[in-house]
């Protein structure tokens, strides 16, 4: 399989570099700037699974000669636009395409691009990011793939990504309920980072706090209530392990959108926050603390965007 990994950040370069170290044809969609980078230095992946370096395959858009048989897109919800335009040389008849963006909104985006016969739902989970000087650093242990047709149903296609998949270092494994995966990974990153970002805290500074404990459940009460809402309800053992993640005392445990806003980044409010809202209305869902997480957001991201 001739795999395209669209990005080379955190996520593509993380997955994508250890598909590549267990011997898959793997090629790096990546900007000018970041071509550079990887040229110079490589590829380099410091984890607690073993560390990595490599000459990867690169490519930039206008030099994307042909379709590839799988897809991997791994870049930020506010980058996708731009994305979906490069990878277009890319997309064949036959190409797989899987996301592995957060949230949902992305799937409607790419579906009325490219049609919807090629597009399966993914799930990562991993937690990465970039140092300043390019490497990617693994922040703990987990490390997995999960993606399915969006119907739920085995396919040809899926054996074939199994196949490809499989045997690369990190847990990769098909799911017959994708959608409900995407919507729980959805409403766990939604409630840590609408939270850590409104009180900008790690969670065990939130616990700390008078009342933040009290103020982490309700985010994720109200998240868990607009997948419900959705036709999702999260499961029992799902709401379970999130609340204790969410209140756990002493924990440094942060959402990468409230890293990036710490560093004075663009966040992805719109994509993870602003979408649960507006979901949230539409279903007739109250969300007040969601709510005034995402005008907290879009202060500080408008005035990102006004630099």
């Amino acid at each position: 399989m001739r795999i395209l990994v669209a990005g080379a950040g955190a996520i593509g370069g993380y997955f994508g570099g250890r598909l590549a170290e267990a011997g898959r044809d793997v090629t790096f969609l990546v900007r000018p700037q970041r071509a550079a980078q990887l040229g110079r230095d490589g590829l380099r992946i410091t984890s607690p699974h073993g560390d990595l370096a490599l000459a990867p395959q690169l490519v930039t858009a206008e030099r994307i000669a042909a379709p590839y048989d799988l897809v991997l897109l791994t870049v930020k919800a506010f980058a996708l636009d731009q994305v979906l335009a490069d990878v277009a040389p890319a997309i064949g008849p036959a190409t797989t395409i899987v996301p592995l963006l957060n949230g949902m909104r992305h799937l409607d985006a790419i579906g009325e691009r490219f049609g919807a016969a090629g597009l399966l739902g993914g799930v990562c989970y991993v937690a990465t990011m970039l140092d300043p000087d390019g490497r990617i650093v693994q922040l703990n242990e987990m490390q997995k793939l999960t993606y399915g047709e969006l119907d739920g149903a085995p396919s040809n296609r899926i054996a074939a990504l199994d196949a490809t998949l499989g045997g690369a270092g990190f847990a990769a494994a098909a799911s017959p309920a994708i959608l409900q995966a995407m919507w729980e990974k959805w409403v766990m990153l939604a409630s840590l980072g609408a939270i850590t970002c409104l009180l900008r805290g790690m969670v065990g500074d939130i616990a700390a706090a008078p009342g933040g404990a009290d103020l982490a459940r309700q985010m994720l009460d109200e998240c868990a209530a607009v997948a419900t809402a959705a036709g999702f309800p999260p499961e029992a053992a799902f709401r379970a392990r999130t609340e204790a993640t969410l209140t756990a005392a002493g924990s440094g445990l942060a959402s990468s959108m409230y890293r990036d806003l710490t560093q004075g980044l663009p966040v992805e409010a719109e994509h993870i926050v602003g979408d649960m809202l507006v979901r949230a209305r539409g279903f007739g869902v109250a969300a007040p603390l969601l709510a005034t997480a995402f005008a907290h957001l879009m202060v500080y991201q408008n005035r990102v965007v006004a630099r």
